[in-house]
């Protein structure tokens, strides 16, 4: 083989040697332990990782088989699992009937959670927030929580509740972009100063903070409708249905 011909060779990609690596692990792991349903689950998490989601339901589906009537919790999880594989997939009504059949004390807290997300991928804000108040009944003040608390509320245009929520985000963490973004937005509309939380949101998360700089201008343009209608209640011209 000659110098060029090993240039032009593809170099493998450490990434892809090391999920072929995990890969192995965890399925030697099934071999070695067939009759401890964990296994199966830690797998499944890893194919949904490589958004192997077929390989993903086949895998929990023959689980549930085997050890569906062994105990609650081994159920649960695997259920719980079967639902995050068809969330990650986008496929929100199945993964809320998984979530919704999830009885584990120690996963119902996840499983709310879940179905609130499920929900929120429906653009059901209503309905993620009921899931939402009943995981927070078993979590108090968990911030991921309170987070989807304050994007649901500020998508029902609940902005004074979103504030609070995302004030109690950033009480917790003051470096989280996506709360100092959305926060930065809440006060543009309740007119309040937002310019602080828009300088951390792009220090902390420049990423998030350009991609969605279509939601400032969408809510520049809300904030100045909603001043003309203040300063010209009577105006004809907004009116007239032409």
């Amino acid at each position: 083989m000659t110098d060029n011909e090993r240039k032009q060779q593809p170099t493998e990609d450490p990434r892809q040697k090391q999920a072929e690596v995990t890969l192995h692990k965890l399925v030697k792991d099934i071999d070695d332990h067939p009759k401890d349903y964990r296994t199966y689950y830690d797998l499944s998490v890893f194919l949904v990782e490589l958004k192997s989601y077929t390989q993903a339901e086949e895998l929990l589906m023959k689980a549930l088989g085997l050890f569906g009537d062994s105990s609650k919790k081994a159920k649960s999880t695997l259920l719980y699992g079967l639902g995050n594989v068809y969330y990650s997939a986008g496929e929100f009504e199945k993964a809320i009937h998984q979530f919704q059949q999830v009885d584990d004390p120690g996963l119902k807290k996840d499983a709310y959670v879940m179905l609130a997300q499920s929900y929120m991928g429906k653009k059901d804000y209503k309905r993620a927030l009921v899931f939402l108040l009943t995981a927070q009944e078993l979590a108090k003040q968990d911030p991921e929580i309170n987070k989807m608390m304050g994007e649901c509320l500020m998508a029902l245009g609940d902005f004074d509740q979103a504030a609070d929520f995302y004030d109690r985000v950033l009480k917790n963490d003051p470096h989280d972009g996506k709360a100092n973004f959305d926060r930065g937005l809440i006060a543009m509309v309740l007119g309040e100063p937002f310019e602080d939380y828009f300088k951390k949101a792009e220090k902390y998360d420049k990423k998030n903070f350009d991609a969605k700089q279509s939601q400032i201008k969408d809510i520049e343009k809300v904030v100045q409708l909603n001043k003309q209608k203040k300063d010209h209640p009577d105006d004809p011209k907004r009116n007239d249905p032409k």
